[in-house]
């Protein structure tokens, strides 16, 4: 049990037999009343997210997150296999857990998988990582109708809006959150 004062993001709660991350949290103080914490919350199985208000000092369950490093080896069809960097044991994950993490994984690749009661939650990337451009159009200097960006194809498979100046073969760093080109790496 943790109280509201306690909250950080990426904590998981356990509200209604549930499992809730903490997305964003904000301690309001109005000039008149009780404070009191408001929170973005998102559901770590279905992915849904909410709004929820919280009387400051109240106490929450929180749930118990293991987060192991684990190496992603390769996908099978129908699973990702991971694999536990301490222990060398395999894991397979579904493509449903994985979700749009999958955009951004390359094989031997590190993440941190993290598991409640033997339970696959989620995965977590790092906050950018770098990818090559698997195809591109050349970019026209002076094409301006698209705000100088053009589609780009990594070699994940996923697509992005780059710059003109981005050529086939470059290696791009890309924000893991948003899917956005950062810069050239």
């Amino acid at each position: 049990m943790a109280t509201t004062n306690d909250l950080k993001n990426g904590m998981v709660l356990k509200i209604d037999n549930q499992l809730w991350q903490v997305v964003e949290f904000q301690h309001v103080k109005p000039g008149k009343g009780p404070a009191f914490v408001r929170t973005k919350l998102k559901n770590v199985l279905s992915g849904k997210n909410v709004d929820k208000t919280f009387n400051a000092g109240v106490k929450v369950e929180t749930a118990t997150v293991d987060r192991r490093d684990m190496q992603y080896l390769y996908n099978d069809g129908q699973d990702f296999i991971f694999m536990d960097l301490d222990s060398y044991e395999q894991l397979p994950i579904s493509a449903e857990v994985v979700g749009d993490s999958a955009h951004f994984m390359l094989e031997n690749q590190n993440v941190v998988v993290a598991t409640n009661e033997g339970t696959v939650l989620f995965i977590e990337l790092p906050a950018s990582v770098i990818l090559t451009v698997a195809h591109t159009e050349p970019g026209l200097q002076g094409d301006r109708s698209n705000a100088g960006t053009k589609p780009a194809t990594l070699e994940t498979g996923y697509e992005i809006q780059v710059p003109l100046f981005v050529n086939e073969g470059d290696k791009l760093k890309v924000d893991t959150r948003s899917g956005e080109y950062i810069n050239r790496a």
